[in-house]
């Protein structure tokens, strides 16, 4: 078994604290990723994890096992870093022995695992290259193949995909999965990145300012944020937020230019609820032309157009709905011109209610 289990974990520098207090599971063979935006705790987690970073308080164990003062090389993980990291004099080669020869593994077992990893990777036919005559991807496929090698418990992966283009993000994000579902390794994965996280990960774990907001699966946080936050970080575009208020004892929800009655996961919440301050939140997806069939309950409203994004497959619509703008997509073979009206049908049973006070979803 190799979970990792973070029990109250905390990090200080001096008086400054990075990490309150945090608790996580990481289950046996699990692909977690750790996402938010940049400061928020989730490198110096993984760090933490690896044995780079002094753990200030709480406990750290992996597979069963307290490793809180346990060295690095001692804690059975491998670890692929944002810059690769490749000893730049040495072959490709070299570089995945390099830890093996450390560990005085033999030579007919080093050999083995080197084959592997690089038939794995694909840059068999790149071993005995320098890092400097190899393209990005190719040095990621060797920093990934380094870890490999080892054979270990656990896989950190700091962000190793931010240095890569557009395209070749997309790649490596394909062959990252495959290698872990291959290779069924419980695997942490650092990103800044939601579209890596949700498309990468078994379940996600969002942070923000060193505080875990919510874990769940991609689906269950896409679709049920525990937050505001959450809200906005899951989702592209991200997702509308409408300042609104209770109605008609908590029947409805009225903002500024349409009122909707309460989608039904919230109406236990929101009786008796008159007058009280809500956030609504309606993802971009969830708000069409009124000309565009759909089922489900809907709301009609105007919208004064202010900016329009055509994207080829759809076109992204800023509207003027009130006094707030609200960002919806369209036919591409539609896209209205700025400063025209346009009918949209807001989707009821897809809206999100937040405490406008506390900013968490309602009924959670």
């Amino acid at each position: 078994m190799a979970d990792v289990i973070l029990e109250g974990i905390k990090k200080s520098y001096g008086a400054v604290t990075v990490i309150e207090h945090l608790d996580l599971d990481i289950r046996d063979q699990e692909f977690m990723v750790l996402v938010g935006p940049s400061g928020c705790g989730k490198s110096t987690a993984l760090r933490m994890i690896a044995g780079l970073e002094e753990i200030t308080g709480g406990t750290l164990s992996i597979g069963g096992r307290v490793v809180n003062d346990v060295p690095p090389k001692d804690r059975d993980i491998a670890m692929v870093f944002q810059s690769y990291a490749l000893y730049p004099h040495m072959t490709v080669r070299e570089n995945l022995e390099f830890g093996l020869k450390i560990r005085q593994t033999p030579r007919a077992e080093m050999d083995r695992r080197v084959r592997e990893a690089a038939e794995i990777l694909g840059i068999a036919e790149l071993l005995a290259r320098k890092p400097k005559q190899l393209s990005g991807g190719q040095r990621q496929r060797v920093a990934v193949g380094r870890a490999i090698v080892r054979k270990p418990s656990v896989f950190l992966f700091d962000e190793p995909l931010s240095n890569l283009d557009a395209k070749l993000r997309v790649q490596m994000r394909a062959e990252i999965s495959k290698l872990q579902k291959t290779l069924k390794t419980t695997t942490v994965y650092v990103t800044h990145d939601q579209i890596e996280a949700m498309t990468m990960g078994h379940r996600i774990a969002v942070m923000r300012s060193g505080q875990l907001q919510q874990v769940g699966t991609p689906l269950e946080v896409y679709e049920q944020p525990a937050n505001l936050f959450v809200a906005s970080f899951i989702g592209t575009p991200p997702m509308n937020f409408v300042p609104a208020t209770f109605t008609d004892g908590g029947a409805t929800v009225t903002a500024s230019g349409f009122k909707m009655p309460v989608p039904e996961p919230f109406r236990a919440a929101s009786a008796g609820r008159d007058g009280a301050k809500v956030v609504l939140g309606i993802r971009p997806e969830n708000v069409r032309e009124a000309s565009r069939e759909g089922g489900g309950e809907t709301v009609r409203v105007t919208a004064k157009v202010e900016f329009v994004e055509p994207l080829g497959h759809e076109v992204i619509v800023h509207g003027r709905v009130g006094d707030e703008l609200i960002v919806a997509k369209v036919d591409p073979h539609r896209s209205p011109r700025i400063g025209s009206t346009i009918d949209l049908m807001i989707e009821v049973g897809a809206a999100h209610l937040f405490d406008a006070a506390t900013e968490k979803r309602l009924g959670s």
